[in-house]
């Protein structure tokens, strides 16, 4: 069936419309929820939001080309988005993988084999992970104390997190993961995983760069619903960085259901009632999806000069 999908264009196309339907059925759902409130937002929030949205999530993006350039596979930035930016439609799919799947397939058409564009997706998501634990660890016992008492075992876990992404820790995390694998274990007691210092350090500052817009956007959200513009703007991005990151380890969640907005409730209380942080999270919501499918949109349009390399 996959080899099907790499090879056959009118199945890729079926596929790709699928992921489109699915998106496009999210972002109908969230506009449903967040209808009244968007009506009552001012007319800048919404786009400003979205547009933070998106330069987060390109910021995401060069920080797994990274990864890959290390492993072995340089790909363009346009390579990189168009496989990175569609790939992620796969997560409106029913299940919690299907985005990794359609990631790792899409970057074989650039011949990166399965293993490494494996490699490169997981540890993206580690490096996520530890970015988003740091950025709330900083943020949120500075403007949150109810929230930084909820969940510190959370914030006391961010440097612990940090100190693993050391590429000798890493390296002994692949070959563990990969023994039950033969092929992933061939690979790695062969080196072809090794990441280099230089890899992790570009990986993490492009992730903690995306956490600004992205932190931006949930903070845009907040002054929208009545926080103040000073008061909220901590509280915003730290409470959506342990909101993101808690939401994406709560495996039972899908998409982090009920976890975001828990979390959102309790960081943003110093700065909004219950009610309105609620509308945040849909808001939210719907601001992310809206910038999935605009950067799947763009990715997939026609390029009018040769590629960067």
């Amino acid at each position: 069936m996959l080899t099907r999908l790499r090879r056959d264009p009118w199945v890729r196309t079926a596929l790709f419309a699928l992921l489109c339907v699915c998106a496009g059925w999210a972002l109908r759902g969230h506009w449903g929820q967040a209808r009244e409130a968007v009506l009552d937002l001012p007319l800048w929030a919404l786009p400003l939001s979205v547009a933070a949205a998106m330069a987060g999530l390109t910021a995401q993006m060069l920080a797994w080309r990274a990864l890959l350039a290390g492993l072995g596979s340089p790909l363009p930035v346009r390579a990189a988005a168009r496989i990175m930016f569609v790939g992620q439609l796969g997560k409106y799919l029913p299940g919690s993988v299907w985005a990794f799947v359609a990631q790792v397939e899409l970057a074989r058409d650039r011949n990166v084999p399965r293993v490494r564009g494996t490699a490169a997706t997981l540890l993206a998501v580690g490096v996520t992970v530890a970015a988003g634990l740091a950025v709330a660890a900083v943020a949120l016992p500075l403007s949150s104390a109810e929230a930084a008492r909820r969940w510190w075992w959370a914030l006391v876990l961010a440097p612990l997190v940090l100190a693993a992404l050391h590429p000798r820790v890493v390296g002994w995390g692949v070959r563990l993961a990969a023994r039950p694998f033969a092929r992933f274990r061939e690979v790695a007691e062969a080196g072809a995983l090794r990441i280099g210092g230089r890899t992790m350090a570009a990986a993490l500052g492009w992730t903690l760069v995306a956490w600004i817009p992205l932190g931006l956007h949930a903070w845009v959200l907040t002054w929208a619903v009545g926080g103040g513009p000073l008061d909220s703007l901590l509280p915003a991005v730290g409470a959506y960085a342990l909101a993101w990151t808690l939401g994406l380890l709560a495996v039972f969640a899908p998409a982090g259901l009920g976890v975001r907005e828990a979390v959102l409730v309790v960081a943003l209380a110093p700065v909004v009632d219950a009610g309105s942080a609620l509308v945040v999270a849909v808001l939210s919501r719907l601001v992310m999806t809206a910038a999935d499918m605009a950067w799947a949109g763009l990715s997939v349009l026609p390029a009018h000069s040769p590629e960067p390399a």
